[in-house]
């Protein structure tokens, strides 16, 4: 797949290749249509103590081809996956506001290249990062403007397997039924085994009007955010977190959300959350503008 320029935004087809998701908080909600999803094959697992377990879960996904996504970011702490997220800029990194919680305020160190989070590879390499960005309006009580961004403390090195991943700038609704991709090192399981190696999964998204029904995340889901089916195959945050939401148009991937807080997992009834990102692209623009005192950060 290309890339598109930052500052384009393609036309968006009905299928949503490749997307990148980080769990809600909380909430439920009815599931679409059933379809493939999160299939984790489990190569190199590993077991980790519930504190230095990921943030975020792909439950029945599979593994990823190595580097067929080079946009793709860990958010590392002492080491251990946290949370993932994607390059936006050389400098910038997007994840969820979810991901700072019980952090005590440390910076976050972002490791980009990587397929494997632990095996030698040719292009991975630890970033450290100058500032981090929640927005303002996030909060721990709900899943309400879920985002963060990560200002690296210099630009990474752009190559075959470190790539920037241009976000939807057009406020448009995913359509219903668009199938759409997760990637992530979240945990696979219940019982918090994590991969060593990137796993990703595909779910359809669901009208807001049917994620909003009583039974289901009954009417929290505001328009800036999206909903996917969760029928056994998920993407949710767990008492920590992971993950973030593209889309393709004419062969071209962009963003179009992040995962949001935490739910219960692979539950029919409670569709996964994800940030839209559209509605945020001034707010990305203008801190990333700030922080970089140099006009246009792109």
């Amino acid at each position: 797949m290309v890339s598109a320029p930052l500052n384009h935004t393609p036309q968006l087809p009905n299928s949503c290749s490749q997307v990148l998701l980080q769990p809600t908080r909380r909430g439920l909600g009815t599931p679409g249509r059933d379809c493939r999803s999160d299939t984790v094959c489990p190569p190199r697992l590993t077991r980790l103590s519930p504190a230095g377990q990921p943030r975020g879960r792909i439950l029945r996904g599979y593994e990823a081809k190595p580097h067929v996504k080079p946009y793709m970011a860990s958010l590392q702490l002492d080491g251990q996956h946290v949370c993932g997220g994607f390059l936006i800029a050389p400098r910038w990194v997007l994840s969820a506001a979810h991901c700072t919680e019980d952090t005590d305020g440390k910076l976050f160190q972002v490791l980009l290249g990587a397929h494997s989070l632990t095996a030698p590879e040719p292009h991975k390499r630890l970033y450290q990062v100058r500032a981090q960005f929640p927005h303002p309006g996030s909060n721990i009580h709900n899943n309400k403007d879920d985002l963060l961004l990560l200002q690296l403390e210099e630009k990474a090195e752009l190559n075959t397997d470190v790539r920037v991943l241009p976000f939807q700038r057009e406020d448009k609704d995913v359509e219903a039924d668009t199938m759409c991709e997760v990637a992530g090192w979240g945990t696979i399981d219940h019982s918090g085994t994590r991969p060593d190696r990137l796993q990703q999964v595909e779910r359809p998204v669901i009208s807001r009007h049917e994620c909003n029904r009583r039974n289901r995340h009954d009417g929290t889901i505001t328009d800036k955010m999206m909903c996917t089916n969760s029928s056994k195959k998920d993407t949710c945050k767990v008492q920590h977190r992971d993950s973030g939401l593209e889309g393709p148009g004419v062969r071209v991937l962009v963003l179009q959300g992040v995962t949001a807080g935490s739910r219960v997992c692979g539950n029919l009834k409670k569709p996964a959350i994800y940030t839209r990102i559209a509605p945020y692209a001034d707010w990305i623009d203008s801190v990333m503008a700030s922080a970089d005192g140099e006009g246009d950060p792109r």
